[in-house]
């Protein structure tokens, strides 16, 4: 992936191996922008963004869905800006998932669901979040009434987006 201030590969250099580049740069950015950054059971949230990462790889996502999971709660969770995000070296349509994914402050769930349906490859990457923080596992980590609360979220959004507990 190009830095700032380096053009854009073209042609044959965009192929296979720029992807890689794309989903390897995004990584790396967003375990240094979460850096020190913990999940609700106290564990490194980088954990988190692998796991959707993965979680989007596996449910056939491409390296620009890939990406976008590595990057989606970085704007929300002001690890980096909106500024950031327009300006790097990423394709567009991982920006553009990025953004349908960073839920806005007192936004209502049903705004945030159409904007995700309406954002080509957003809702493999939030199905793959939902699966990832819906865990029993996970959720089995936190005390009661947040996993509690955490659950009927999640499934809320489910439902919104179209998904089943098994997607």
């Amino acid at each position: 992936m190009p830095h700032y201030g380096e053009p854009a590969p073209t042609g044959s250099e965009a192929g296979a191996e720029s992807e890689v580049e794309v989903r390897i740069e995004a990584e790396a950015v967003a375990r240094a922008a979460h850096a020190g950054q913990r999940d609700k059971a106290g564990r490194p949230y980088a954990g988190h963004l692998a796991a959707v990462a993965e979680g989007v790889r596996a449910r056939g996502g491409d390296a620009e869905l890939v990406a976008a999971a590595w990057l989606h709660d970085a704007i929300e969770d002001g690890v980096l800006s909106e500024e950031w995000l327009e300006e790097a070296p990423l394709p567009q349509r991982t920006k553009d998932v990025v953004r349908a994914l960073t839920k806005r402050p007192g936004e209502e769930l049903e705004a945030y669901a159409h904007r995700i349906l309406a954002t080509p490859g957003a809702r493999l990457v939030k199905t793959a979040d939902i699966a990832h923080n819906a865990d029993p596992r996970r959720l089995a980590a936190l005390d009661e009434p947040t996993a509690r609360r955490l659950a009927h979220k999640y499934a809320t959004m489910r439902a919104h987006l179209g998904l089943t507990p098994a997607d």
